[in-house]
């Protein structure tokens, strides 16, 4: 397998679609209501994107390294554990797609919340955050909450 399939494959892109319904829900609405904006529906789906796929190579990165992706794996060889990626280029994709998410997530807000004063778009800043860590944190380190059934 090339080397770009391989990084296509890791990326899990059968979970996209799950992953834009809630944005495409709220553009929908948005519409309905009159009150769409192509700017903030640009930055919403690239950021969900992001967030999906840093999620997907966080969960290949940190099974691999838990050692839950092994030759009694059930389903689909994985991207690290098949050796088509090796673990620090896993980690320093990971850590690009965190800083491409924080970037168009902070970009979605303060465009889309410019006129909501400082503590609007710090919440969603502080939510942004917490979205980026618990994408990591499901598998990956100390705690991985993914294991725990959560």
């Amino acid at each position: 397998m090339s080397n770009v399939k391989i990084w296509i494959s890791a990326f899990r892109l059968r979970t996209l679609p799950l992953a834009f319904s809630s944005i495409i829900t709220g553009a929908a609405i948005a519409n309905a209501d009159g009150a769409f904006n192509g700017v903030v529906f640009g930055l919403a789906i690239t950021t969900t994107l992001l967030l999906q796929v840093l999620s997907n190579l966080a969960n290949d990165y940190g099974d691999f390294v838990k050692g839950t992706d092994n030759a009694e794996r059930v389903g689909p060889e994985r991207a690290v554990q098949s050796g088509g990626i090796t673990a620090p280029q896993m980690k320093k994709a990971i850590i690009l797609f965190s800083g491409l998410s924080l970037i168009t997530g902070v970009t979605l807000i303060f465009y889309a919340l410019s006129d909501n004063g400082f503590l609007g778009p710090l919440m969603f800043i502080l939510i942004g955050l917490a979205s980026i860590t618990a994408a990591i944190k499901y598998t990956a380190g100390k705690g991985a909450y993914g294991y725990k059934g959560l």
